[in-house]
């Protein structure tokens, strides 16, 4: 192995990736995956893990990886090599296959690079869409399938949830890390230690981010208070938990009051109708303790604190009114090898359904809960919410999907 890649480096020639599984004469036609290296520095995660990539390989798919794609969740060109992966050296080559495989949606220019009639599999990220943007889908009769519209079986939504637990797990290390002494905060250990009163958390929402930041920070022995206007999220928060903690309704008077108290809020607010609500106005910001810290964890839906912006992992916190803001995106890139696994393990079984079916298209007759991601469809836009949003026309997926037979 260690000679190998001695050899690959005097002579720079490609990783070579092992021999695919050869294919019987009545097999069906393999899928071609590309996974491009995502243009956004701030995006640090891959879809597909060398293990997933080799699976997928196995099982008689082409996956084509744009190199250096693995390299920020610390997944190098060699180890997808070896797993049976291609691995391409430009992205008209890693885009020019039947499904395209990333993170972050696509930019106009990678549009222009996609396959007529190919299939995306990306985030959606609403706020930052365009007219635009579905106009160049549409031009390429893409079918587009949005990450967090996707459902599982049951109804949940597998990648909203595995990167909310991510994001609730990783905000208490962040607010941790910016209480302390070392990082100009207020000094302060997130938890409670004998004889010293404990610090106070509080989260808006209850979600699966407040249920994880909830779990961390009672892990570490800080006193906790959780606030959502939806009584059954509530009730089922300290279900999960497993003991009694504050709970309270949104309103002005009693958020404001635990606000003046807080060291830490997580602003954990899932969106209705596309948007987050937005909770905390400036002047409870302006009323809180300097020093302390606002995570918004909901920013890239619009935010839940008035005072929010976003910021990026390169410069991710300022400061308004004395009190510390973070503000970042994609908090689960922080953790990008541990993101990139669990989102590689949500796609590879899907991908494999897809390849049994014999395609996307097949994938999305076949199972609701797959269609209800899909947002165009060959050249038609069929989401109701970015038709009102754009003021586009669009089509039932339903009724177009019928039209094929």
């Amino acid at each position: 192995m260690g000679s190998k890649s001695a050899l690959t480096e005097l002579t720079g020639a490609a990783p070579v990736p092992k021999e695919a599984p050869a294919k019987t004469g009545n097999a069906k036609k393999a899928l071609q995956i590309g996974v491009p290296k995502e243009a956004c520095s701030q995006e640090k995660r891959v879809v597909l893990t060398p293990e997933a990539a080799g699976l997928l390989v196995n099982n008689g798919q082409e996956v084509l990886i744009e190199s250096g794609a693995g390299e920020l969740s610390k997944f190098s060109d060699q180890e997808y090599s070896d797993a049976g992966a291609k691995v391409v050296y430009s992205p008209n080559e890693v885009f020019d296959v039947e499904i395209v495989l990333k993170v972050e949606p696509p930019t106009l220019k990678e549009i222009g690079y996609m396959r007529q009639g190919s299939c995306l599999l990306s985030a959606l990220q609403l706020g930052k869409q365009s007219a635009d943007f579905i106009h160049a889908l549409n031009q390429k009769r893409i079918t587009a399938v949005a990450f967090e519209h996707l459902e599982d079986k049951v109804g949940g939504m597998p990648v909203v949830r595995a990167m909310s637990e991510i994001a609730g797990s990783t905000v208490m290390l962040v607010a941790a890390e910016y209480l302390s002494s070392v990082s100009n905060g207020k000094g302060l250990i997130l938890g409670g230690i004998t004889g010293v009163p404990p610090t106070q958390v509080v989260i808006i929402g209850a979600g699966t981010v407040a249920e994880y930041a909830a779990r961390a920070a009672l892990g570490l022995g800080a006193t906790i208070k959780i606030f959502d206007n939806q009584l059954y999220k509530l009730r089922r928060i300290k279900q999960l938990l497993g003991q009694q903690v504050f709970t309270s309704t949104i309103d002005n008077y009693t958020l404001g009051h635990a606000l003046q108290e807080a060291d830490v809020v997580i602003g954990a607010l899932r969106a209705e109708k596309g948007k987050a609500k937005m909770v905390v106005s400036e002047e409870m910001v302006s009323q809180m303790m300097e020093g302390s810290i606002i995570i918004d964890v909901s920013i890239d839906q619009g935010g839940c604190i008035e005072t929010a912006e976003m910021t990026s992992h390169d410069e991710p916190i300022f400061v308004k009114h004395g009190v510390i803001h973070y503000c970042v995106p994609n908090i689960a890139s922080r953790v990008a090898r541990t993101a990139s696994y669990s989102m590689s393990n949500i796609f590879t079984p899907i991908l494999l359904q897809m390849a049994d079916l014999g395609g996307a298209e097949e994938m999305i007759f076949n199972y609701k809960w797959f269609m209800k991601g899909v947002y165009t469809y060959r050249g038609s836009l069929t989401n109701a919410f970015l038709a009102r949003k754009f003021m586009m026309t669009h089509k039932e997926l339903q009724l177009l999907l019928a039209a094929r037979y």
